[in-house]
C-alpha cells in the first residue's frame, strides 16, 4: 500500500504511511471519523468465543486513537459445504454480544463463500480532532505502559496444535475478548503523548513504528514486560506463529538486544498478538496515575520502559 499513490483530500489522513491505527476523516472543526477494519481465521474452537475476540480485536484500533466506536459492519468468509451454518450464526452472536458491550451498533455486513473461515468487522468511530491520540507524539522522558501481557500468538499456536489445557484456553480467550475501552477512556482522562495497540507486528514491531514516527528511541526493560508464563514454555519448545520470524526480520536493523537475552524472549517480544493491549507513552507522572487507576479496576497497566533521545536503533532492550 505504501507504493500506491492515494487520492488527496485535505479532510482525510490515511493511517498507511504514518503507521496510525485507523484512518481519520475530518467532518468539521469539532468532529472527525475514525475507520478501521480487521478480520482473521479462527484461533479458538468455540465459534461464539471466536466472534467475541474478533469484535474486540476490530474495536481496538479505534480505542488506540482515543476514539469512541459507534458502528460496525460484519465481514465473514464461510464454506458452502462441510460446516453447519449454525457455526456462522454463533460467530455473529459472539461478535454482536461484544459490540453491545462496547455500545456499538451493527449496521450490516457481507459474507463470501470460502473454504477457509474468516471473520471480523469494519468499525467506524468518532472523536474530537483535538483529542486524537497519534502514535507519533512520544517524547524523551515519557514512560511506556502496556495494558495486556504478551504471548497470545504463541498460545494460539499451541491451541491449534491441541497441546494447551482447557483452563489456559479459557483464561487467554477472556483476555483476548477484553475490550481496550476502559484503558482508552483513562488514557484520555490523563494527557498522553502517543499510543497504539499491540497486534500483528508484536511488541517490537509496534514499538519500532511508534518510535520511528516520533523520532525517538524506546528503551524496554525485559524483566518488567508482562508475559503469560505458559507462553515462554511453549516458545522454548519451538511452538510459535510463523509470523514471529517475519516480525523479527522487519525490526532486525532497528532493535538492539542484550547479549544475554534468550531465544524464547526474542520470540515473545516479536509474537503477533490478537486483540493485544494498548502501548501508551506519557509523562512518568501520568503513567503512574493511569496505572493506579486501571489497577483499581482490575486492569494491569505495566510500566515497561521509557522514551529517550533518538539513538542509532529505534528500540533498545535492556
Amino acid at each position: 500500500m505504501g507504493r500506491i499513490t492515494l487520492p488527496q483530500d485535505e479532510r482525510s489522513l490515511s493511517g498507511i504511511k504514518s503507521f496510525e491505527d485507523a484512518g481519520i476523516y475530518f467532518l468539521k472543526d469539532d468532529l472527525a471519523l475514525l475507520q478501521s477494519v480487521d478480520f482473521f481465521t479462527p484461533i479458538v474452537d468455540d465459534p461464539f468465543v471466536f466472534g467475541s475476540i474478533a469484535a474486540a480485536n476490530a474495536l481496538s484500533d479505534i480505542y488506540a486513537m482515543g476514539g469512541r466506536p459507534i458502528s460496525a459492519l460484519a465481514l465473514a468468509a464461510f464454506p458452502k459445504k462441510g460446516l453447519d451454518f449454525s457455526v456462522l450464526q454463533r460467530m455473529l452472536e459472539g461478535g454482536i454480544k461484544k459490540l453491545k458491550e462496547a455500545e456499538v451498533c451493527l449496521l450490516g455486513g457481507h459474507t463470501v463463500a470460502d473454504e477457509e473461515v474468516k471473520f471480523g468487522f469494519a468499525i467506524t468511530g468518532t472523536i474530537e480532532p483535538q483529542n486524537i491520540v497519534y502514535n507519533s507524539g512520544a517524547k524523551p522522558g515519557d514512560g511506556l505502559l502496556l495494558t495486556k501481557p504478551l504471548g497470545l500468538g504463541v498460545i494460539s499456536t499451541g491451541i491449534k496444535q491441541g497441546i494447551v489445557s482447557q483452563q489456559l484456553i479459557g483464561r487467554v480467550s477472556e483476555l483476548m475478548a477484553q475490550l481496550n475501552r476502559r484503558a482508552a477512556e483513562v488514557m484520555l482522562e490523563k494527557k498522553v503523548s502517543a499510543a497504539t495497540d499491540v497486534t500483528g507486528f508484536g511488541l517490537l514491531g509496534h514499538c519500532y513504528e511508534m518510535s520511528k514516527a516520533s523520532g525517538v528511541t524506546f528503551e524496554l526493560e525485559s524483566r518488567r514486560i508482562p508475559i503469560i508464563e505458559e507462553a515462554l514454555d511453549l516458545a522454548s519448545q519451538g511452538i510459535y506463529p510463523a509470523a514471529v520470524k517475519s516480525n523479527l526480520q522487519f525490526v532486525k536493523k532497528a532493535v538492539e538486544f542484550p547479549s544475554d537475552i534468550g531465544e524464547s524472549m526474542r520470540i515473545i517480544l516479536a509474537d503477533p498478538q490478537t486483540s493485544g493491549g494498548l502501548l501508551i507513552a506519557a509523562s512518568m507522572e501520568n503513567c503512574q496515575q493511569i496505572s493506579q487507576k486501571l489497577e483499581k479496576e482490575g486492569i494491569r497497566a505495566a510500566s515497561i520502559g521509557r522514551v529517550v533521545e533518538k539513538r542509532r536503533q529505534s528500540v533498545v532492550i535492556i
